[in-house]
Formats: C-alpha cells, sequence, structure tokens
C-alpha cells in the first residue's frame, strides 16, 4: 500500500505533461481501489499475485504474463524496482523501459534507460526523479485519493481517533500493552483500531476494534473522519500522510523515517524517544531506534489531547 501511494504523484505529474497519453496502472487487487478514480490513470491491470502460488502457479503465471503481450506501451516505468516487476515489463512489449538506479535483483539489466537516484532519498523523491528524467514538469506531488466510505454499522457519532498498531515487517508493530497504555490516555475520545493483525483482548471501554473488517475504501472513510491518526510504520500510515498529514504521528521503532516515514513536512514522527515534524528529523533519525516504552505511549496520547484541544 505505501508503494502505491508513493507512486501516485508519478501518474499525475505524467497526466500533466502528456494529458492526451493512456497510462495504465499494474497494481495487485487488493489495493486497485487506491488507483481505480484517480483522473489520470486510463486502465487498471490486475496482478493477481495470490493465483499464482501452490503446484499450478507457475503456469498460470505464465499465461498471465503472455496476455500482457498485447499492450506494446510506448513507455514502461518500472518504479517497483525488482527483477519481477522488470520481467512484467518486458513481458508487455514496452518500446522503452526506464527505472531507478536502486533497482535490486538484476532488474536494471532490462531497462533501456536508468534515472539516476540516491538510496537513502524518500521513496516519493525518487520516484518522482524518474518522471524528471523524462522531462515532466511538476508543481510538486499530488496525491489523488478516492473519497472513500464509512464501514456499514459505524456507530460512532463523536470524534474519534484512530490507531493502527500493525505492520508487515518484523519488529514494527505496537504490542497490546502499548495500545493499552496509549488508548487509556486518550480517555474521554473514542478510539477506533484499524488494520490487517491478530485483534486485542481487554482493551479499555473507549477502544472499538474494527481489526480485519474494513476494506480499503473503508478505510480511508475512517482515515477522513478521524480527529487524529496514530500509526506504525506501515501503509495506512502513509494512507493518513496523504490525507491528513497534520493529524498524524508516524511510530518508528527501527526504519528509517527520513526514506520510507510520512512525506509530508507537516507530519509528525516519533523515533527513539523523540516526537520531531518530519521535516526537524536528521540523519541520526536513520539510525536503528526502539519501541516505545508504556509510560511515552501514554505521553503520546496527552499529547494527542493537548492538540486537539488548541484545534
Amino acid at each position: 500500500m505505501g508503494d502505491v501511494i508513493h507512486a501516485l504523484p508519478v501518474a499525475t505529474a505524467l497526466h500533466e505533461t502528456w494529458p492526451e497519453a493512456e497510462i495504465s496502472w499494474l497494481i495487485q487487487p487488493a489495493f486497485k481501489d487506491l488507483v481505480e478514480s484517480h483522473p489520470a490513470i486510463s486502465k487498471i491491470i490486475l496482478f493477481p499475485r495470490e493465483e499464482f502460488r501452490g503446484f499450478f502457479g507457475s503456469i498460470r503465471a505464465l499465461r498471465w504474463a503472455n496476455s500482457l503481450g498485447t499492450l506494446k506501451p510506448d513507455l514502461a516505468l518500472d518504479l517497483q524496482g525488482l527483477l519481477r516487476s522488470a520481467l512484467i515489463a518486458q513481458a508487455a512489449r514496452a518500446d522503452d523501459v526506464i527505472g531507478l538506479s536502486d533497482a535490486r535483483e538484476g532488474a536494471s539489466f532490462f531497462y533501456s534507460s536508468i534515472a539516476t537516484v540516491h538510496p537513502n532519498n524518500h521513496a516519493v523523491v525518487r520516484y518522482m526523479a524518474l518522471v524528471k528524467a523524462l522531462g515532466c514538469v511538476s508543481s510538486g506531488p499530488v496525491f489523488h485519493l478516492p473519497s472513500g466510505t464509512m464501514p456499514f454499522n459505524f456507530a460512532i457519532q463523536t470524534p474519534f481517533i484512530v490507531i493502527h498498531p500493525y505492520a508487515r515487517g518484523h519488529g514494527k508493530n505496537l504490542t497490546q500493552e502499548q495500545v493499552i497504555a496509549l488508548a487509556r490516555a486518550l480517555m474521554g475520545f473514542s478510539v477506533v483500531i484499524v488494520g490487517q493483525g491478530k485483534k486485542m483482548e481487554n482493551l479499555p471501554e473507549n477502544v472499538s476494534d474494527w481489526t480485519g473488517r474494513t476494506s480499503v475504501l473503508e478505510l480511508i472513510g475512517l482515515l477522513r473522519k478521524a480527529s487524529f491518526v496514530l500509526s506504525s510504520d506501515s501503509g495506512p500510515m502513509h494512507l493518513a500522510a496523504a490525507l491528513k498529514p497534520e493529524r498524524l504521528i508516524a511510530i518508528h521503532l527501527w526504519s528509517d523515517p527520513l526514506r520510507i516515514g510520512p512525506w509530508p513536512l507537516e507530519s509528525l514522527v516519533w523515533k527513539h524517544g523523540q516526537l520531531k515534524l518530519h521535516h526537524q528529523l536528521t540523519e541520526e533519525s536513520r539510525l536503528p531506534g526502539r519501541t516505545p516504552s508504556l509510560e511515552e505511549m501514554s505521553a503520546l496520547g496527552r499529547f494527542v489531547l493537548a492538540k486537539l484541544k488548541k484545534i
């Protein structure tokens, strides 16, 4: 999800420069709702990764790859920078394939042109370097996202705060104890837990657990309506950053917030005991950090309450 959100400004910049161009986006089905209504996208091509598992998965994958041969685009942009994505561009029979200089797994071998990027730069900066190399003119990254919908039977009418504690990377999740400490500090507000992970137990009375119960569009609806969002380093964190950056705290444990943290400068980042605006982060922020203590989680909750009282 985070990669898709970081790539949204690329589609906008291409469309602004060449409004008549037909832009197709190849994407996993789980994330198609993020780009389906994008004004720059003409066509969505699904990459049904889950269907390629199992004994006959490789056969299905080859059939799918062969079906791309009719696309024959003038240009393919490989933002993922992996061997798989480079081979997909080749299977589509693109006239030119452009990728990033920090591509991995030998993907650059299949490129006809390479945009030079610094691997420590933020993903949005790296992606936008590619469209700049194409001669596209952009006023800055623009994140077009759908309006979203509220989940069925969501009955909370009072202002609420969203906590997203889950993440794919090892050691990025917030623990149940940390979430409880945070939620207790937020007493007086309804707290909504969202995301995909193991449901938590014995949560405070102000918590409504929507773990595993929302679609992408419903998640967007909740994030848009939330008074504030606190999230682990994850795809939904980047979604919140694109929707309402000034009302987000991204909690980073060991990951590098300068490279994969929230893009907007007005977002807040917690790392190694310090809470800073993104533009205040220094090179020290790249170093491995630690998990917040329960008191630090409570302090984050008190900070959010104080901030909301000023709004």
